[in-house]
Parts: structure tokens; sequence; C-alpha cells
């Protein structure tokens, strides 16, 4: 049966003693006052609320699925009261800012949460994973009352919002995006109304029951707006408008997916429905990537939570199912009736580890990019601001690709542990597998991400970001070097770092 532990304690040490988060935290002064205690506090409490509450909800999300009925979206059994527990624990205003109603903890911290959050249930925690850029987008984008309308709503998480960009045909090119904003007369208090025709697929979320209201960001174009993506805008589109109507937005299905079947994946239509523009007219790309880059973070965290439910389950399987003789047997351990556990087997031990490190490098670089992030808003050195920004930008398409692929393989790698048991469905490993695959293909495929760090990150300002970053590991190296139990990986990491030098 699958087994899911959040993985406090790894978490725990690796954030806070081999990373050394709380000595970072202390030079940033909206942390100055968050010791390492209180995180590791944190920590275990988002673990015991993703063991407790979202785990148990894993196969039955699974195999009951949504359902869609003219009425709307019904998400699986059990859904609604666990988002319910996770607003009432606060859990969206985690990193927040306080002026704002939020906690005001670090991005490192919420990544940990959505880590094993996407580890625990993968599909319920499609729901709330967007609501930090939609925060992000109506904060920096939104005209002051528009703000007051659904800032709090969003920070608190008594609304959720989705990500409106997929098109038939507008998929990794959206410049192809037909949907239609035509502006009417009325008040512009709210930002410049507007009215929304043309259709979206794909939509995660895009109805529900677990909200009274969602806020939908709808890439769109205004009549005389230039092709391409240099003229799409952004709305802002409620299911339900601040005067209690109904809008015109109407689900007209869900997709039938291989995996996260508890995530409601929407075909939307917007039949003149109302909005406001957010931000400037034809600019709406630039402010949907402040949704999509926080989108992406979440993504590679995901991979990460793959990674651990795949090394978690082939453990426990490995550890309890014999077959023949072990070549040889672990130091100590007593000789069985006439087998061994595989888990002592060579070919089942070079997986196993192989599982375990991936899993321990992309969740210490996943954290590592998450306190760059912090850095890069709240360090109060702007060259330092600037240069951790930079960071974050050449790391998050790798993070994203990498780790999703590395929580799809381990997957696969896993279930080939449980042999022909791992292929049935009361195992869940199947399941661990089929919910991995879509990290690889949505929020930008991995193959536009190879395009995004390659175009946009690498050659776009001559290299200076890569620089910057191999400075920052070329000391890593030399520290590293002066330890004799870290000298070959400083050698390694050397020879990389000088491979990465003649390939810019």
């Amino acid at each position: 049966m699958w087994t899911w532990q959040a993985p406090v304690a790894d978490i725990q040490h690796l954030l806070l003693q081999v990373l050394g988060a709380p000595a970072r935290w202390a030079a940033q002064p909206a942390f100055a006052d968050l010791d390492g205690d209180t995180a590791a506090a944190v920590l275990a409490e988002a673990g015991r609320f993703a063991a407790e509450v979202i785990a148990p909800l894993n196969a039955s999300g699974d195999q009951q699925g949504c359902r869609w009925s003219a009425e709307g979206v019904r998400t699986p059994d059990g859904f609604p009261a666990a988002y319910q527990a996770f607003v009432a624990g606060g859990w969206p205003a985690l990193a927040i800012a306080p002026e704002h109603g939020g906690q005001g903890l670090p991005q490192a911290l919420n990544a940990a949460l959505f880590e094993m959050l996407a580890g625990a249930n993968h599909g319920w925690t499609m729901y709330p994973g967007l609501l930090h850029g939609a925060y992000e987008v109506v904060l920096h984008h939104g005209v002051p009352a528009l703000r007051e309308l659904y800032l709090d709503k969003l920070v608190s998480g008594d609304w959720l919002g989705t990500m409106c960009l997929t098109e038939p045909q507008a998929g990794s090119d959206l410049g192809l995006v037909r949907t239609r904003a035509d502006l009417v007369a009325g008040d512009a208090a709210n930002g410049a109304p507007v009215r929304i025709s043309g259709s979206k697929i794909f939509i995660s979320g895009g109805d529900q029951d677990l909200t009274d209201n969602i806020v939908h960001l709808v890439l769109c174009r205004l009549a005389d707006a230039p092709a391409g993506s240099k003229g799409l805008s952004l709305a802002l589109v409620p299911k339900f408008m601040p005067d209690g109507r109904r809008n015109s937005v109407v689900c007209d299905g869900i997709e039938h997916k291989l995996g996260i079947h508890g995530s409601a994946t929407c075909q939307l239509r917007f039949d003149g429905a109302e909005g406001w523009l957010i931000g400037e007219p034809n600019r709406g790309l630039a402010a949907m990537f402040l949704m999509m880059n926080a989108a992406r973070l979440h993504v590679a965290v995901q991979g990460v939570g793959h990674l651990d439910a795949a090394l978690q389950n082939a453990s426990a399987y490995a550890a309890e199912r014999q077959q023949m003789r072990a070549p040889q047997r672990p130091v100590g351990s007593a000789a069985g009736a006439g087998s061994d556990p595989i888990a002592w087997h060579p070919a089942m031990r070079r997986t196993l580890m192989t599982l375990r490190a991936r899993t321990d490098a992309c969740r210490a670089l996943a954290l590592w990019t998450a306190l760059w992030l912090d850095e890069a808003e709240h360090h109060p050195e702007p060259t330092h601001r600037a240069a951790a920004a930079g960071h974050v930008a050449l790391l998050t398409p790798v993070a994203k690709a990498l780790f999703t692929d590395l929580g799809h393989r381990s997957a696969d790698e896993a279930l080939q542990v449980f042999g022909g048991y791992g292929y049935v469905r009361e195992y869940g490993i199947e399941q661990t597998v089929r919910d991995s695959r879509i990290a690889m293909i949505y929020e930008g495929t991995n193959e536009i991400q190879a395009i995004d760090l390659v175009q946009r990150k690498l050659l776009d300002d001559g290299g200076a970001r890569a620089q910057a970053l191999m400075a920052v590991l070329a000391e890593d190296a030399a520290r590293s070097a002066a330890v004799p139990d870290l000298a070959d990986f400083a050698q390694a990491l050397q020879a990389q770092l000088a491979a990465w030098r003649q390939a810019l």
C-alpha cells in the first residue's frame, strides 16, 4: 500500500543546519526575529498537516476524481473540508507580508510546505498552488480599488485564483491567444472595465467547490492590439461580481486525464464576462510573468515531492519484500529462513541510493533557490538584492525542468522496485508515476524551460548572471576543498565550473 510520512527531520536539518538559513534570515530585517526553533516548529506543523489531513485523501481523490455537471464541479470527498482546514491554519498567508495580512515568513518555509503537500497529495495541492502568484499580480499591477476588493480574500485563501492562458490553438506560443477584450463604458475605479469573450482550456481549478468565489486572471487581446505576444493584455474576471451577480464564466467540462484526478482541469467559456484590465494595455504578458515564475518554482518543488514519495515507497517495500539470498548481507543482520529483503540485493541497493541522492540534491537546490528568492526581496543592500534576483532567474528554469524530470523518472524506477505489484493499483506507486508526468508539461514544458534558460537567462545579458552564480559556486568549491572529507566533491565541482565557463 502507498505510504508517505512528512520528511520534516530531513528538511529541518538541510535548511537550518546545512544551508544555514537562520544566519541568512538574520541579515534581512523582515526576518530578523525568526530563529531556528520557530522555523523548525513551523516545518513540524506543516508536516503534521500534510500527513494527517492531506495524505489520507491521496488514493481516494485519485479513484473518485472530480465530477462535472451543468451546476459546476465537485471535487473528491474530503477535499473541501481539507481546504477549509488549510485556510483555518493560516497556511495561504504563510509568506505574505504582514502589511497585507500575512504572516511574513520566508519563501523558503513556503517552499518546504508545498514540497510536503505535493508529496502527500499532488491533486489536492493544485488548488492552492497558484494563490501566491495571483496575490503578487493583483498587488503589483492592480489599482488600489481592485486591491481593496480582492487582495484580502486571496491572502486568506477564502477565494482561489486561476491562470487562464491556454487556448486550443495557443499552448507554448501565447502570441496565438485570441480571447477578446472589449473596453466598455462604466466606472473605472477598479481599472478599465472590459467584457471578455473566448475559450480557455487546461485551466487548473477553473471551477471547484472549495471556495465561494474564483479570481480568474485572463490573457486577452484588445481590438486594436498588435499581433503576437506584444498585443496581449491581462484582465481580472471573477466568478461572482462584487455585487453578488454570477458572471458569464461557464465551465463546459473537465478533462479526463492520466493523473492528478483530484484536480479539476477545466474548459472555460467567457461569454462577454465582466472584468477589469490589470496593468497596462498590451503589457499583459509582463504582468502575468509574476504569476508564471511563481508557478514554475511551485512546480519545481512538486518534483521534489514526487522524488520523496518515490523514495519512501520504494524503500518501505524493498525492506519488507523477501526474495532469494543476497550475495552479501549488511553487517550485523541475521539470516532469514530462506530469503533476504530485496533492499539487500545490489541492484536494489543501487536504485534506492540513487533515489536518495536525487531527493537530497534536488531538495537542497530547491531550498537554496528559495533562500535567494527571499534575499532578492528583503536584503537591505540593493546590489545584493539584484544579484540574488539574478540567481533566482537563472535557477528557476533549471529547477523546474530538472526536478520534474527526475521526479517522474524516480517514480518509474520506484515502480520497478515493486515488480509486478507496482503495476497494480492497490500498491499506489502507479499513481505517483501518473501524477508526476504532468509536471514536466505544464507551466512551460521542460523544453520551453531550456529555451528560457539559454535565450533569456544566459544570452540576454552576455552571460553576466551565469558568471555571478559561478562566482558563488567557486567560493563554495574553495571552502569545500579545505575540508578533507569534501575534497573529492570540491574537485568535481571545480571541473564542472571549468566546463561551464568554457561553454559560455
